[in-house]
């Protein structure tokens, strides 16, 4: 039964200083997928390319100090795919694809809209490109976690001011309509959603450096498991890593039986 992680970092370099490598080995998942790495292959060390008892696959932005994804195994996939097949975004570093048996695992780190409206345009253009990937996805048969800081919140239970985010990046109706078109025409599942229906506050993954966010509890739920049909039915535990903070954002486990 796959104990799967997904994990914005933040910064790699800057995680590991906070002990996550230290609470990976106590954690011990079968996958861990991050996200935000903020570095170059020349910058990974051992400890970031090999943790102890692991495997991992990276794909890294070609601008320095920007985005990056990576997924770490207890044993090395039998297949791997880099980037999802569109220039504009692989060359931002956002996606890795590893295969294990019948079952794919994937790390995604969605654009962000919030730091400008050419941004937010991007964001738009990699919804419409992303679609049509998770479509052939979701038609290849095979069982598939996307794990990863979507950067939008679904719906308004998934964040806490709600009302006044309506017309903000990461809120936006047509960023929600994309998401519910995901779970709902796609047919693919929000697997947190599943376990925890109700769940508002506790349910929050990404809390803003600005003001009082995360003492207050003034959060975002942006980071998902997104699942086939399948594998998500096997969830039997959802957990939300707060004890320590390694980032802005909190590691999303969950538990497949």
């Amino acid at each position: 039964m796959p104990k799967i992680v997904s994990a914005n970092l933040n910064g790699i370099r800057s995680a590991a200083k906070k002990g996550f490598f230290e609470w990976l080995q106590k954690e011990s998942p079968d996958f861990v997928c991050v996200q935000e790495l903020k570095a170059q292959a020349a910058d990974m060390t051992e400890q970031f390319l090999t943790p102890e008892g692991y495997v991992g696959h990276f794909h890294y932005a070609e601008k320095k100090g920007y985005s990056g994804v990576g997924v770490y195994s207890k044993r090395e996939p039998d297949a791997i795919r880099i980037g999802f097949g569109n220039t504009e975004f692989d060359a931002e570093g956002r996606y890795v694809e590893c295969d294990f048996g019948d079952l794919t695992v994937i790390s995604l780190y969605a654009p962000s809209g919030s730091s400008s409206d050419e941004r937010q345009l991007a964001k738009f253009r990699f919804m419409e490109v992303f679609l049509p990937h998770l479509m052939e996805l979701k038609q290849s048969g095979r069982e598939i976690v996307i794990c990863g800081d979507w950067n939008i919140a679904h719906k308004e239970i998934d964040l806490k001011n709600w009302k006044s985010n309506q017309k903000n990046s990461g809120f936006l109706p047509e960023e929600r309509a994309w998401m519910t078109h995901i779970f709902e025409k796609l047919g693919l599942v929000d697997v947190y959603r599943l376990l925890h229906p109700e769940t508002t506050g506790d349910a929050y993954t990404w809390w803003s450096n600005r003001g009082q966010a995360w003492a207050n509890n003034v959060g975002w739920r942006i980071d998902y498991h997104v699942a086939t049909p399948g594998i998500a039915a096997t969830a039997r535990a959802a957990s939300i890593y707060k004890e320590q903070r390694f980032s802005d954002h909190s590691p999303l486990t969950i538990i497949y039986g």
